[in-house]
């Protein structure tokens, strides 16, 4: 009977270790809610126990489970008029943000809540009964209100400065988005330095310093930026990029977002594509003339490629765009290739590449060939596997457009050759290269006549000596030349929208024998063009100077 009473012992034993380890883990629990509790009067936010709390599917779904891993943030309460976040670190600005958007999507307002590891632990469980977690909406609201608000205020940078000191940091992509758009930003830069941020807009391809903000600004800025984005915000020291969508009345803008760290912290570039902007013509852009007849002709053609040069930011997309207009009927198919799309355009089927699901201007070009178009348009040859398919399909039977990066249009048959193409393809295929730069157009309402100095009264007269006698036939007899002011309407710059300057030659027989024999040079393109009675850019920029578009400082710069 002894011997059976022993194990009777050992077990009691057992079960009251337990029980006390139980209870010990009970009390730790305790202490450390405890412990979050007063954390939470530290930093002035209310303690809730989420164990204890019933959380709706409908509250999950307001945050990803990636991002409330990401940001240790839930929401756990979500009706028609409030929402309530629990964080274990509320103070972040990043979780102040998440909270912002939440609210602002729902239109309810807002509350933040501490809450312990153990708390945010028991949620995460909660995530694996959820069939589907909805992610964020990445437009950005931006109020018809707001945006007239912007646009009664700003007028240049001055005014914009003031009117961001007045904002409170949640609406300061709100309002830096609404000004770039209002001043015609294409670019938005917010670099961090030392004791401030800079807020900088290229307006006609210049970088110009708009506002300065305080350095306190910057954390939920940047965080703001990154969740619109779809960037990791715990990532800083290496770059990233992202996009979201601004929803206008008026129509979408695309906005392309850039990150890179830098010494005093992330430095953030936003491209701003609006999709709603018209396609000008090509009189428009800056051709005219004999440039301009010839181009017109060389359109009309049923096949072979046209070609447009010149470096970034040079406006070949949109030269492309001009001639998709005038061919853009009901009986042509026309299909695209971009990266990214610029332009909606009505009636041409379009398509932007994704490399990261391989989709890249070979494969797609390969695949819209399937589809049987009149012509297609490919953003960018930029390697031989792409120009043998584009030049194969200029070889039977489509128009081709398409841009290639060369500083001008005589070097383009050059770089299709460095690349590999076959001479005695190209020869066939190619029928007009376009070389281009955009110039700031001088502004109407403050432009003056200028004098020339010396070395630049010289330069102009020898590029306008090399002229074709034709177009010296119709030169004015007076020069004259004009230079930048500053008013109200410009923003005190002297200058407003772009044009182009450009150079159109077109593949005629003499050059199409250079191509065959394989090793051209450069400069004999451009001698043989020339001589075909070529208007070079330099020679059309000193042209427009002296029509006053633009001035002859501008056309120097850019070439």
């Amino acid at each position: 009977m002894a011997g059976k009473k022993k194990p009777l012992l050992h077990l009691s034993s057992k079960a009251t270790e337990e029980a006390f380890s139980k209870k010990m883990e009970e009390v730790a629990v305790k202490d450390k809610e405890k412990e979050v509790r007063q954390f939470a009067r530290h930093v002035g936010y209310s303690y809730i126990d989420l164990e204890h709390f019933p959380i709706g599917h409908e509250a999950l779904r307001q945050v990803p489970e990636a991002q409330a891993r990401e940001l240790q943030a839930v929401c756990f309460f979500a009706t028609q008029d409030e929402v309530r976040i629990g964080a274990v670190n509320p103070e972040d600005p990043a979780v102040q943000e998440l909270l912002y958007q939440v609210g602002e999507r729902m239109h309810a307002n807002g509350k933040l809540y501490t809450i312990s590891q153990r708390s945010l632990d028991y949620v995460f469980v909660a995530y694996a009964h959820l069939p589907v977690v909805e992610p964020i909406k990445k437009d950005v609201a931006i109020s018809q209100e707001d945006l007239e608000q912007v646009q009664a205020s700003v007028t240049d940078f001055s005014s914009f400065g003031t009117l961001l000191s007045k904002k409170t940091t949640t609406d300061l992509v709100t309002f830096i988005m609404g000004a770039g758009l209002k001043l015609g930003a294409s670019d938005v830069h917010i670099e961090a330095e030392e004791e401030k941020i800079m807020v900088r807009f290229r307006l006609d391809g210049i970088l110009h310093d708009a506002a300065t903000l305080p350095k306190k600004a910057y954390k939920q800025l940047i965080s703001r930026l990154k969740l619109l984005s779809s960037l990791k915000i715990n990532v800083v020291s290496k770059p990233q990029d992202g996009r979201f969508s601004v929803k206008l009345e008026e129509g979408g803008v695309d906005v392309r977002v850039s990150t890179i760290p830098t010494m005093y912290g992330e430095s953030v570039v936003m491209r701003l594509l609006v999709q709603n902007r018209s396609i000008h013509s090509l009189g428009d852009l800056g051709l005219r003339g004999r440039s301009l007849k010839r181009l017109q002709k060389e359109i009309l053609r049923p096949n072979g490629m046209i070609i447009t040069t010149g470096p970034t930011g040079s406006g070949k997309t949109t030269t492309l765009y001009a001639i998709m207009r005038l061919l853009n009927k009901p009986d042509v198919k026309i299909i695209t290739l971009e990266d990214p799309v610029e332009y909606k355009m009505d009636g041409v089927n379009q398509s932007q590449i994704d490399k990261s699901k391989e989709y890249t201007f070979a494969s797609g070009l390969r695949s819209m060939l399937r589809q049987d178009p009149d012509i297609a348009m490919v953003g960018e040859i930029r390697d031989l596997e792409t120009a043998d398919i584009a030049i194969q399909a200029a070889l039977t039977g489509h128009l081709m457009l398409s841009t290639i990066h060369t500083n001008d249009a005589f070097g383009a048959i050059p770089r299709f050759l460095s690349m590999g193409v076959k001479p005695f393809l190209l020869a066939p295929a190619l029928n007009c290269v376009i070389g281009q730069r955009l110039v700031r157009r001088l502004c109407e309402s403050c432009k003056k006549e200028a004098s020339l100095t010396a070395d630049l009264e010289e330069r102009v007269e020898k590029i306008l000596h090399e002229l074709p006698e034709l177009e010296k036939k119709e030169m004015p007899v007076e020069k004259k030349f004009y230079t930048a002011g500053g008013c109200e309407e410009c923003s005190g710059i002297g200058y407003k929208g772009r044009l182009g300057i450009y150079e159109v030659f077109i593949i005629n027989d003499q050059i199409e024998q250079s191509i065959l024999g394989g090793n051209v040079a450069e400069s004999d393109i451009k001698h043989i063009a020339v001589d075909d009675g070529v208007v070079t850019m330099e020679q059309d920029g000193v042209l427009k100077a002296m029509d006053g578009m633009t001035s002859i400082e501008e056309v120097f710069r850019v070439i």
